[in-house]
């Protein structure tokens, strides 16, 4: 007798997008069955055209101060694959023990650094910023993929071209 296993459930992850959308991380986050956005949004448009893509989990970043995102909670938990997700812009407000709460995967963003690791069984996972660079960091998005009880998780940096201001600084500098 064969059993059907369930199908596998990819949730696209973006944070830090303050206002800007890149089609870059659209291209990026298709074929999501959902998609979390660790907040600083910067603009209700961004959720509504995400949405166009999949489900919309959003949570509020310390820059949304506006609406609609001001009126996002600043965390969520969600379950999806058979998985619990917990959802917070700052890891440094973790108010929670994530292994005693039964909590498998905390999305964060804020700092804009794309990081992915696990402790004490739990993973931890900042797909970093998809908006607008800051220093010298990657733009990049991130993928979970729940399947058969296992999670994996995957960053995406994003090759984006180059502002024509930032391509005219860059050129003035190399003539000196």
């Amino acid at each position: 007798m064969h059993v059907a296993r369930p199908p596998a459930v990819r949730i696209g992850l973006i944070s830090d997008t303050h206002g800007l959308l890149r089609p870059e991380a659209v291209a990026a986050l298709r074929g999501s069955d959902m998609i979390v956005h660790a907040g600083d949004i910067g603009d209700g448009s961004i959720l509504e055209r995400l949405s166009a893509i999949a489900p919309v989990c959003a949570v509020r970043g310390n820059n949304d101060v506006g609406p609609p995102a001001s009126a996002l909670p600043q965390t969520r938990r969600l379950d999806a694959g058979g998985k619990s997700i917990f959802v917070i812009h700052d890891l440094a407000e973790l108010a929670i023990e994530p292994l005693a709460a039964g909590i498998d995967v905390i999305v964060s963003g804020h700092s804009h650094k794309p990081q992915s690791g696990r402790r004490d069984g739990v993973l931890y996972i900042n797909p970093g910023s998809a908006g607008p660079r800051r220093f010298r960091l990657p733009i990049s998005v991130g993928r979970l993929t729940i399947a058969d009880g296992r999670i994996e998780a995957e960053l995406v940096p994003l090759d984006v071209a180059v502002a024509p201001a930032a391509v005219r600084h860059a050129a003035g500098r190399q003539r000196r």
